[in-house]
């Protein structure tokens, strides 16, 4: 998978959605894999902002993706 740039819940949502896609697992296998329930993991995916981000992090780790920040030049 091509980097990203997550900039708001809803592209963090597309992007776990289209890995899981890519992994062809649905919602349900995922749920059970992870212990995390179906409506949060189908929440997270259309982009809820008050998602818990613990488990947004857990999805990602799941699913093999890694979330980076990048800092503006200035700032380092």
């Amino acid at each position: 998978m091509a980097d990203l740039e997550i900039t708001d819940a809803a592209a963090l949502g597309q992007a776990l959605r289209a890995r899981r896609r890519a992994e062809k697992i649905t919602q349900e296998e995922l749920s059970l894999q992870t212990g995390i329930s179906r409506p949060t993991i189908r929440a997270i995916e259309r982009g809820k902002e008050t998602a818990q981000l613990g488990i947004a992090l857990q999805l990602c780790r799941d699913l093999g993706l890694t979330l980076r920040i990048t800092a503006p030049d200035e700032a380092m």
